[in-house]
């Protein structure tokens, strides 16, 4: 049987169907259909919007090397992030904390295994308007006067005599945050034990707009989107150390400084685009979370992290 048939002719498709067993005809369909399409990787990635940024300069770096790779992220959060991960609607979950016993729980139920690969370390970021001049250090104790659930602070002469009987305006990350667990467990003693009078916000950008804008005002957000808004904000000594590459590393920036975390679905890692994905952001994490304002790892811990992918 001769196999000259145009498949662009109604009246050649029939002779076709007339030809070809169903089963054969339906492959053959998905492969006409198949041809149709550029063979283009995807990655979804999703979570902390304070690893977001990192994560964004090594895909950016990685995607003017693989134009055919496409790498969609959001920033929903830690928490966020992970309610999408657990149930393998991503590739890459972006993480600020942990992830928690619930969350493998229920990652389990839906036969999703996973990985953490560390990445880079964060220092929390407690800041003020930049004509506050009355405050420049807070100790943990003072922190946790403002922000416990329970707090009677309520004016800036609340917590010191002299200064203003002004009301201190909160904000904050909101509560699918990573950022906003890691600081109210460090600083409360329990995460998520905050009170209620804040404005919070997933986006660091409403943060830094907010305490920008009011001179009474108090925020905290990952030590990056104070660095990027310096020039906006007035960054405080907590326990009397800045949140600085020295402090943050050398551990004396305590108790506000944090390990970054990706946790990756180990059935995307048998895909090879997720793979390079990991291997060239392992290869490149040191120098591109430097330049996006965050702490590097020690050299060992990337290469160990490259030895799991291999």
């Amino acid at each position: 049987m001769g196999w000259g048939l145009t498949f662009g002719k109604e009246s050649n498709m029939k002779n076709l169907i007339k030809y070809i067993s169903f089963p054969i005809l339906f492959v053959l369909l998905l492969s006409f259909s198949g041809c149709k399409k550029s063979d283009i990787g995807y990655i979804k990635i999703d979570g902390s919007s304070t690893v977001g940024p990192i994560t964004e300069a090594v895909a950016e770096e990685f995607n003017s090397k693989h134009r055919d790779i496409k790498i969609t992220m959001g920033t929903s959060g830690t928490g966020g992030g992970f309610k999408k991960f657990v149930a393998g609607e991503t590739d890459i979950n972006n993480a600020s904390r942990k992830v928690k016993d619930i969350e493998k729980e229920e990652a389990e139920k839906n036969n999703v295994n996973m990985t953490e690969f560390e990445v880079a370390q964060d220092g929390i970021a407690v800041v003020v308007n930049k004509d506050n001049n009355w405050v420049d250090n807070l100790s943990s104790e003072d922190l946790k006067k403002i922000w416990n659930k329970d707090s009677k602070v309520k004016y800036w002469s609340d917590l010191k005599d002299g200064w203003p009987h002004e009301e201190i305006r909160l904000y904050g990350p909101g509560t699918d945050s990573g950022t906003f667990e890691y600081f109210t467990e460090a600083i409360n003693g329990k995460a998520r034990n905050i009170r209620p009078d804040f404005t919070a916000s997933t986006d660091p950008n409403v943060l830094v707009l907010g305490v920008a804008g009011d001179k009474f005002s108090l925020g905290y957000m990952g030590a990056a989107y104070y660095e990027e808004n310096k020039d906006k904000l007035k960054v405080l000594k907590v326990n009397g150390a800045l949140p600085t590459m020295e402090n943050v590393t050398g551990g004396k920036y305590k108790p506000l400084s944090r390990p970054l975390y990706l946790y990756v679905n180990e059935d995307s890692l048998k895909r090879s685009e997720v793979k390079e994905f990991l291997k060239f952001y392992m290869e490149n994490a040191k120098s591109l979370s430097k330049e996006v304002g965050y702490f590097p790892l020690k050299d060992d811990i990337y290469k160990e992290n490259l030895k799991r992918l291999r």
